[in-house]
């Protein structure tokens, strides 16, 4: 049986791991009383905590700010430096001892469409077609208008990152998507530490004060109106009041006991979530009257190294990657949604499969020097020796490759009708494989927003003074989430959260 971990690292592994993320620097997809304790920071495949840690000293905390940000990850930041932007006085507190969450975990990129970047690369998209693909996506359940407002306010998000230097310029494939539409960093490098990088570094530019070990166990509200939290920072308990509150504190990928309470089904399940991910907001929401919606969505990612919860990007099958069974065969489109290609491994008689590539996308996608790093990559100067590695046989492996190889010569591929990541053969000397199988990623379900991000009571009227944003609120993404739907979601809501937040405390306080 697969073990529940969550791919956790020592606080000095996270921080020696940040030079993973050195192509992001070069280039300047959570506990009921409380929001957790302040554990040791987390990381994963070629993104680590950001070598940036300028946060601000305990001393200097103050006892109100117009909008308390709680969260550091994508979201929180991207709603604090929007706060700024509108004129307010905002703080972010964390409760981990470094900023980032999930969002260092991803490695994928951001989702947007009607970009000037695809224009540039003469794209064709539109933000119709990215609505299209991702209530296909998401078995036509997702929340409508939030989709509306997610697809049509994401170039605008792709142009508000570009302009504080977080570039994302290089444009894939991701599953489910009909056209080349996930945003990368300019190399090809992971988006998740490039990102905290670059969020964090504006963060500290606008000099927005950004509190970790700070851990957020209550949100107050008196008369109707949330008005600040209570906080333990170093043990001293205080309560800092606010004009406005903005969640930003994730989901509930790892926890366990949530994750069984809502899906049985998935005990046992290896997490790739950051450990900060234990669904404190949602609960904290929660007691305060608000709504939960599409709780027992949690989405199961179809490449995961088991023994340690590592997430191996769709970049590696959007640039070109097969997936093979241990007879060595193709058996399902690649490119499929992540529920789909998950399901169709976990039917496989040995519920595992192997990730095979060539030296070129290795070049291509920059996250694979991290798994070789890591020790997860196997390879062999011919396919045949490549089989030998992982004992399959080498018949069928060669003839499993020249069979695709035809089909992306012929643009044609009649055995599984994949139709996207098809630009590049796999013929470049040495040959890859990884082993992988399905894992926890993502939990679609949380607390109930509308396209302001005002959080939703059991009467779908508005708790006033709270907003969220991110992964902890439900709705957007259905049941299944498009890969690189996650980062779009973190910037285009979070900033709503800090224009609307902002807006709530100068009209209200």
């Amino acid at each position: 049986m697969k073990k529940f971990i969550c791919s956790l690292l020592a606080f000095s592994s996270a921080m020696a791991l940040s030079a993973c993320g050195v192509a992001s620097s070069d280039n300047a997809e959570d506990n009921a009383q409380s929001s957790g304790q302040a554990t040791e920071a987390s990381t994963d495949a070629a993104s680590g905590a950001s070598e940036q840690e300028e946060y601000t000293d305990p001393s200097e905390l103050e006892n109100k700010y117009d909008v308390v940000i709680v969260g550091a990850g994508g979201a929180g930041m991207a709603a604090a430096i929007q706060a700024k932007e509108e004129g307010a006085n905002p703080v972010i507190l964390e409760k981990l001892p470094v900023a980032g969450g999930n969002t260092t975990k991803s490695s994928g990129g951001m989702n947007a469409s009607e970009t000037k970047f695809q224009e540039e690369s003469d794209i064709e998209d539109s933000n119709d077609t990215f609505y299209d693909d991702t209530l296909e996506g998401g078995q036509e359940t997702n929340d409508k208008k939030l989709l509306r407002y997610f697809v049509d306010h994401s170039a605008d998000a792709i142009d508000w990152l570009d302009n504080m230097g977080i570039t994302l310029n290089n444009i894939s494939y991701s599953g489910g998507a009909s056209v080349q539409r996930i945003h990368r960093p300019e190399d090809g490098a992971a988006v998740g530490g490039y990102l905290v990088d670059g969020l964090l570094r504006n963060v500290n530019e606008n000099e927005i004060p950004i509190f970790v070990n700070t851990d957020v166990t209550n949100i107050n509200e008196e008369n109707g109106q949330v008005d600040g939290v209570e906080i333990d920072m170093d043990g001293d308990s205080q309560t800092i009041d606010a004009g406005a509150v903005a969640v930003t504190t994730g989901g509930y990928g790892a926890n366990e006991e949530m994750i069984e309470e809502n899906r049985p089904d998935l005990e046992g399940y290896v997490s790739t979530n950051s450990e900060g991910s234990t669904g404190d907001g949602i609960k904290m929401i929660e007691e305060l009257g608000g709504q939960t919606v599409d709780m027992d969505q949690i989405q199961v990612h179809p490449t995961v190294i088991q023994k340690d919860g590592t997430l191996i990007s769709e970049t590696v099958r959007g640039e070109g990657a097969i997936l093979v069974n241990q007879e060595g065969e193709r058996f399902f489109n690649e490119m499929e949604t992540r529920d789909k290609v998950s399901e169709a491994i976990t039917d496989l008689p040995e519920e595992e499969a192997y990730l095979i590539f060539d030296d070129a996308l290795a070049d291509r996608a920059k996250q694979v020097d991290f798994y070789k790093e890591q020790g997860v990559v196997e390879s062999g100067d011919s396919i045949e020796e490549l089989a030998q590695e992982i004992n399959i046989s080498e018949d069928q492996l060669k003839e499993t490759l020249d069979n695709w190889n035809e089909a992306v010569d012929k643009e044609d591929d009649q055995d599984f009708e994949r139709e996207t990541a098809m630009d590049y053969d796999l013929t470049t000397r040495p040959f890859y494989a990884i082993k992988i199988a399905p894992g926890i990623h993502h939990t679609m379900g949380g607390v109930k927003i509308n396209t302001d991000t005002e959080v939703l009571d059991e009467d779908d009227q508005a708790i006033s003074g709270l907003y969220a944003a991110g992964e902890l609120t439900g709705g957007l993404h259905g049941n299944n989430r498009i890969g690189g739907n996650a980062v779009a979601d973190i910037i285009i809501f979070g900033r709503q959260a800090g224009t609307q937040a902002t807006k709530f405390a100068q009209e209200n306080n």
